[in-house]
């Protein structure tokens, strides 16, 4: 079932993940019960869904309930973009089952071809790049675009004087941005990495 995106965003729950809340609800035995889905840190590479039953009265002012069968769901008024299109299942396996939530835009909005280069830069690097970077501790982000079209970056946590920084920028970082975006010219590191108490320069 989708829900009207007058309403809300436009997200479906399935029947599956709708008898899976049904059970859930009707074994809190409250009348009323609804649930609440909220987001943390939407936008960013970390971002998470969060659903919770959510008792008579205890929904926040502002909030966008969307009515089912059985239950109203409430959505946080601040997540409403990022659940745009979103898809909440229930899949069943020999463990019982579990929830399987899927939303394109939750960590941001991909920027259309009208917005900046930075921009889509960002975007690229939040959610492509620094996602594989976190696993060994580290992360880059954008310093500035030149006149030129050379994107500037700056290394940082486990990146930060790693000997594999240049591998990690011409063979992944370089690769991933000019093949998603062929205006780009190059791509430079501005971290100075032998120095630990003041690692960058400009």
């Amino acid at each position: 079932m989708s829900v009207d995106a007058l309403a809300g965003p436009k997200i479906n729950i399935t029947e599956s993940a709708q008898g899976h809340f049904n059970h859930l609800i009707a074994k809190e035995d409250i009348p009323g019960m609804g649930l609440r889905i909220f987001l943390d840190y939407p936008g960013r590479p970390n971002a998470d869904i969060s659903i919770s039953f959510c008792p008579p009265g205890e929904h926040r002012a502002g909030d966008i309930p969307l009515v089912f069968e059985q239950f109203t769901l409430y959505i946080d008024r601040a997540s409403v973009s990022y659940l745009e299109d979103a898809e909440i299942d229930y899949k069943s396996d020999k463990m019982g089952g579990q929830l399987a939530i899927t939303a394109p835009n939750l960590r941001g909005v991909k920027p259309s071809d009208e917005d900046s280069l930075a921009e889509k830069v960002n975007y690229i690097l939040h959610n492509e790049v620094n996602p594989n970077l976190a696993s060994h501790g580290g992360m880059v982000s954008l310093v500035e675009i030149t006149p030129n079209n050379e994107v500037v970056l700056r290394f940082g946590g486990g990146c930060h004087g790693c000997g594999m920084v240049d591998v990690t920028l011409k063979q992944g970082i370089e690769k991933t941005l000019m093949a998603e975006l062929p205006e780009i010219t190059a791509v430079v590191d501005v971290t100075d990495h032998s120095q630990g108490e003041n690692p960058y320069y400009t």
